[in-house]
């Protein structure tokens, strides 16, 4: 679509005024209003555009011209003609001088916060990657540089590339030390956690989830939030000695009883076995990346309950075949005894199987969390000691009894147990 006449016919007069022209630019972009109309709105700015870089208006006034053209794109409040204009104007840049990389950088910007209300998070974060921070040409302060690429990072956190999100992460750990802003701070903690957590490290998600979740920068609403996030991703990691505590300092938060998880908290702290009912209701409130299915067919929170009940089961039985085990455990007797050495082999569970029987043996002790660590040596006559001290106490017990019978009631022990 060809500009509108009255745009022309102003670009035209502009073209006749001797000596400086930029003012007379800036005069045509403060009354675009009037000159201009919706339907070619976006062919008006890109005509100005085509028309002041074709004028030697040296540096300093095509600057001032250009600040003027940005300003005046900002408030027609079009994301559509941020995008449009916005782009075509930063391409025109690139083949100027570095002078104008300021401009630059504020129509990559413009263009992204464009994208970002349109919901297309990923042609946002591509345009503010496309911001020069690293010229000798432009001095950017740390802050800045934050600041841009924490919004990368939660543009491709929107969109689920947590891989992209962590290359940028990766750059801002170098400088964070030197960033004095709260809100910077709290929201590169959180963008580590939310990669962390989309990278299935939930224990480490777990830990900075819980730590903003003290922040006083946020709302109440917004801490009981990454709370929940918190007791979620402690849930789903795996079994052993690690979640144990994690879930530990979650349980003991005061605040904890109050959020829809604590009851799944609550039995996963003390060991309890979960129900189907509870595991389907806890699922619920997950997100689909804790749902995601895993290499051997499962999904997480699956793998987590499975793991959990065996530890819970731990906490029941001396030994138990594996077909029990399995049925306990909604498992195939192969696959509990699988996940069991599994456990026992990472130093997760203590304990030792018997594969020629079918039976696991398990160790009242707490597994160390080493690999290698966990398995139980068999030893000759452990069981038979074992006996004999549950014997050796029932016996001192019922001397105990006899003792303070005789003390109390000495006539009754005379006639009968004499």
């Amino acid at each position: 679509m060809a500009p509108n006449p009255k745009v022309g016919e102003a670009l035209a007069r502009v073209q006749s005024v001797a000596g400086e022209k930029g003012p007379a630019y800036e005069a045509v972009l403060a009354d675009i209003k009037n000159l201009s109309s919706p339907p070619t709105a976006i062919d008006d700015l890109n005509a100005i555009a085509d028309a002041f870089f074709a004028q030697s208006l040296g540096v300093v006034s095509t600057r001032s011209v250009l600040n003027a053209f940005i300003s005046t794109l900002r408030e027609l409040k079009n994301e559509d003609m941020w995008i449009e204009v916005g782009n075509r104007t930063a391409a025109l840049l690139s083949s100027q001088p570095a002078s104008f990389l300021d401009a630059a950088a504020t129509l990559h910007e413009l263009v992204a916060t464009a994208h970002e209300n349109n919901e297309d998070f990923l042609d946002a974060a591509k345009s503010l990657a496309e911001i020069s921070l690293d010229s000798s040409q432009r001095k950017v302060s740390d802050a800045d540089k934050a600041q841009i690429w924490i919004r990368i990072v939660r543009n491709y956190l929107e969109v689920g590339d947590s891989t992209a999100a962590e290359m940028y992460i990766n750059k801002l750990k170098n400088i964070m030390h030197t960033v004095s802003d709260p809100d910077l701070n709290l929201h590169f903690k959180l963008s580590q956690a939310r990669i962390q957590d989309a990278q299935r490290d939930f224990l480490s998600a777990a830990q900075r989830y819980h730590e903003i979740s003290f922040s006083h920068s946020i709302a109440e609403e917004e801490r009981l939030h990454t709370l929940s996030m918190a007791i979620k991703c402690a849930i789903l990691a795996p079994a052993g000695p690690n979640r144990s505590r994690s879930l530990g300092r979650l349980y003991k938060d005061e605040r904890a009883p109050q959020l829809d998880e604590f009851s799944m908290l609550e039995k996963m702290f003390l060991d309890r076995l979960l129900s189907p009912e509870e595991v389907k209701a806890f699922a619920e409130g997950l997100q689909p990346h804790q749902l995601a299915t895993t290499a051997d067919g499962s999904t997480v929170l699956a793998r987590a309950v499975v793991e959990h009940n065996l530890l819970g089961a731990s906490r029941l039985y001396s030994n138990i075949r594996f077909e029990a085990l399995g049925s306990l455990l909604g498992l195939d007797a192969d696959k509990a005894e699988e996940t069991t050495a599994k456990m026992i082999e990472q130093g997760r569970l203590v304990g030792r199987m018997d594969q020629l029987d079918g039976i696991v043996w398990f160790e009242r002790q707490e597994a160390s969390g080493e690999k290698g660590s966990s398995r139980a040596e068999a030893m000759v006559g452990k069981e038979m000691r074992k006996w004999d001290a549950n014997v050796e106490s029932l016996a001192e017990d019922v001397e105990t009894t006899t003792n303070a019978l005789q003390k109390e009631f000495p006539e009754f022990v005379a006639a009968n147990l004499a």
